[in-house]
């Protein structure tokens, strides 16, 4: 049952993630107001939790051989692939964060958007948005090629 539980909020994560980040940054591309940014906070904190659970259970079946021997995955290329993936995403994260942190503070110290979110660096985060997305997608071709069998040395 485990097994089973931990495979379906992997699953879930990646669900809620993916559209996560495609509402952030499809929100992100709309003129700044005071909703379309929370608009944007709301769907960044369900990329967050997504992303926290989608790690969590994924280390989880790894680490404790759930699904397969750990042996499997620390010797399958397409594994390594798929977790180079998940850490690309880790990295075009971090501007993103930096950025709606910030930019969260002000909103609740009542400024306005158009005098503290660049539309530059709203855009920026809207396109990195959206290659995480497409990251994302890639990772999900590299799990359904690995639990084929495919990518062992």
């Amino acid at each position: 049952m485990l097994r089973i539980t931990l495979a379906a909020f992997h699953l879930i994560a990646l669900g809620l993630g993916l559209g996560a980040v495609l509402r952030r940054g499809s929100t992100l591309r709309e003129p700044l107001t005071v909703d379309s940014l929370r608009r944007a906070f709301s769907a960044d904190a369900l990329w967050g939790i997504a992303g926290a659970l989608w790690l969590v259970t994924g280390v989880w079946r790894m680490a404790a051989g759930i699904e397969k021997p750990r042996e499997y995955y620390e010797m399958n290329y397409i594994f390594i692939a798929k977790m180079v993936l998940f850490v690309v995403i880790i990295a075009l994260e971090i501007p993103a964060v930096l950025a709606l942190t910030k930019w969260r503070k002000a909103l609740r110290a009542g400024s306005d958007p158009g005098v503290f979110v660049p539309v530059v660096k709203a855009k920026r985060i809207a396109v990195i948005s959206h290659v995480q997305a497409l990251l994302v997608v890639l990772m999900v071709f590299a799990a359904v090629t690995m639990a084929r069998g495919y990518g062992l040395r």
